[in-house]
């Protein structure tokens, strides 16, 4: 090998300084070019700036990202490629409603402008709009509210869908001494609509059967072979009233209505038959508070009228849908009429009286009116500025906000009560349902994924929702309480996503505004973080159980003997027939007691639970006391 000259020759080769690129002709070989055919690039990697080759991928990577070096290549190129598909097209792609036939959804809204041109003539118009929906809407309800007369049992009184003459477990006390009188009473009573609905949400027993997401209706008529009746119907006292004379055909599940209550005192058995859409529950023992309804009354009860009021509200809202282009006006006047018309008509608190409950409703009005200016101000006013499809905004936007609003009667049929184990194994078609629900959500959520990167927005978003899901995971950590997401709260985390201004987001908005305005409205800022007790409502402790031994059998009578209690107990109630029948306490004699049969014939059902104080804790499931003697132990477990 030659020495160099200092001066870049080789083997007497003159140096050429130009770069390698740049030379062309005579000067050596051709440059191949990712034109070239010679030259098959597989990198789809950018060009340099020559347009000539593509630079390395060491070239390409800035400094900044030299420490990543450890991640594979293909790894980086990925999250290279995931980053700029996440950042959206340059420019953003603005969704924007272009309208279906816009002369005819314009065409109210250039009415107003056009005989009402300036802004005063508008605000009384609005004003004057305003004043006829709250005079029809107050004349109506009003009407609704009088309870009517009944003759010779005077003004019916309003109870709510679950209200009974009986409570569970020892609350009635010690013979039912606290729920009497057990006969020779009347009460004239007024239901709601849409008491059908009514079902129990955590386990009931009755004798030994375990009732769970049912109507709580016990008895009813006797039937022949051929489901006639043949008997007048009797219902045992802890029945829901209003659904059993739904049941009984008293009053109608659409509209509610008015009825006679008597009481008919001890009954020894309560047949099960299904009537009108409610099937009821057997029991084939004794029960010493029991009812019937009166039939054949003169009567002037005013029904439910919320179906009347249902189409004057939505009337007026669509009147307003399609006149006004204002989304501040448009919105806060949805907003504020059906909030209301859900509060006092279609899904009420349980209250006695419209002066207790219009006092709660504006109560609960306020603060959902300062959460309301937040979701406007983030979610409705991008969405909704300069939308001219008022057509469609009525169908989707206002559409989806009944249905939300509506919830009783529309998502609430969803087998789905609360989200814990227990209630998703026990409630009929809950696991299915949950599949469907999230893959619909998860449906749902992809499609305006798609929509916030083609405007730019998905990282934005992707931070906030971020931060959503942190909130969340704090709150499933703090120690001893529960995370509890109400559908109103569900609405506030997703009503964000749906700022865009497409047709798929009109109506998701809505759906999610009517969720919230019904959850307020109904239910009220109930906490999203909930004691263990609160979760639990009427439904078992997991307190310890009595440990009872075998009975003693007698011809007539049953004698059971149990330990003594632990400390943080204070005696033992004995429920026999899910009446309390007997109180041991500390230091009262010997833990035992001899029952005597009290009918002859007669299926007898025991159950016993540790009290503090007069209070009691669990009960064990029904021991049951057999017609011919012999003695069915209780199944482990609560009742």
């Amino acid at each position: 090998m030659a020495p160099s000259d200092g001066h870049g020759a080789e083997n007497g080769t003159p140096y050429d300084e130009r770069p390698l690129l740049e030379r062309s002709g005579d000067e050596g070989p051709e440059a191949s070019t990712a034109s070239s055919p010679r030259m098959h690039v597989g990198d789809d990697s950018p060009v340099s700036p020559n347009g000539h080759l593509p630079l390395p991928v060491w070239l390409r990577e800035s400094s900044n990202t030299f420490h990543w070096g450890w991640v594979p290549l293909r790894l980086r190129k990925a999250a290279r490629s995931v980053a700029a598909w996440s950042k959206g097209p340059d420019p953003p792609q603005i969704q924007k409603i272009h309208p279906f036939f816009p002369s005819i959804q314009e065409a109210p809204v250039k009415f107003i402008d056009t005989y009402f041109p300036r802004t005063i003539y508008k605000a009384g118009l609005l004003a004057f709009f305003y004043f006829l929906w709250l005079l029809t809407f107050s004349l109506v309800l009003n009407h609704s509210a009088r309870a009517g007369y009944i003759k010779g049992y005077g003004k019916p009184s309003p109870i709510w869908c679950g209200a009974s003459y009986w409570a569970a477990g020892n609350r009635c006390g010690l013979n039912g001494n606290d729920c009497r009188p057990f006969d020779n009473a009347a009460f004239a009573f007024r239901c709601p609509a849409n008491c059908r609905g009514t079902r129990v949400l955590n386990p009931h027993a009755v004798g030994q059967q375990e009732i769970l997401y049912r109507q709580l209706v016990i008895g009813g008529p006797n039937q022949d072979s051929q489901n006639q009746s043949v008997s007048e119907p009797i219902y045992r006292g802890d029945s829901f009233v209003c659904v059993a004379a739904i049941h009984a055909g008293v009053i109608s599940n659409a509209r509610g209505g008015c009825g006679v209550v008597q009481l008919t005192g001890e009954q020894d058995s309560f047949p099960s038959s299904t009537k009108h859409g409610v099937e009821s529950i057997s029991f084939d023992s004794s029960f010493p508070k029991s009812y019937r309804f009166v039939t054949g009354l003169s009567s002037k009860c005013v029904k439910d009228l919320r179906w009347p009021l249902l189409a004057v509200t939505v009337g007026f809202t669509t009147i307003l849908s399609l006149c006004t282009k204002s989304p501040v006006v448009f919105f806060c006047s949805i907003f504020v009429m059906l909030f209301f018309h859900v509060g006092l008509v279609s899904d009420p608190p349980t209250n006695s009286d419209y002066v207790s409950l219009s006092s709660l409703i504006i109560g609960r009005f306020l603060p959902a009116a300062f959460v309301a200016f937040v979701i406007y101000r983030f979610s409705v006013k991008p969405q909704l500025t300069g939308l001219t499809a008022h057509v469609e905004k009525t169908i989707l936007w206002l559409g989806g906000a009944w249905l939300g609003g509506l919830n009783n009667y529309t998502f609430d049929h969803i087998p789905i009560d609360r989200l814990t184990p227990h209630d998703l194994k026990a409630e009929p078609g809950a696991p299915l349902a949950l599949i469907i629900v999230v893959l619909v959500l998860f449906t749902i959520a992809l499609g305006q994924v798609w929509y916030l990167r083609l405007e730019g927005r998905f990282r934005r978003y992707l931070a906030i929702y971020g931060i959503f899901v942190a909130f969340l995971i704090i709150c499933v950590i703090v120690p001893r309480l529960n995370l509890r997401i109400h559908h109103y709260f569900l609405a506030i985390l997703l009503l964000p996503g749906t700022r865009l201004q497409t047709r798929p987001s009109l109506l998701y908005q809505g759906i999610l505004v009517g969720l919230f305005i019904n959850g307020i409205a109904r239910w009220g800022f109930d906490s999203i973080l909930q004691t263990t007790a609160e979760l639990r409502r009427d439904g078992p402790h997991l307190t310890l159980l009595p440990n009872i031994t075998a009975p003693v059998l007698g011809s007539s009578n049953i004698t059971f003997s149990w330990s003594k209690p632990p400390a943080e107990y204070d005696g033992l109630s004995v429920l026999v027939n899910d009446v309390e029948r007997h109180r041991w306490y500390y230091g009262e004699g010997d833990p035992s007691h001899t029952f005597a049969r009290h009918h002859e014939g007669e299926r007898e059902y025991f159950r016993f639970g540790y009290m503090k104080g007069s209070q009691s804790e669990d009960f064990t499931k029904a021991g049951v006391w057999e017609i011919d003697g012999s003695w069915t132990t209780m199944e482990p477990g609560a009742s």
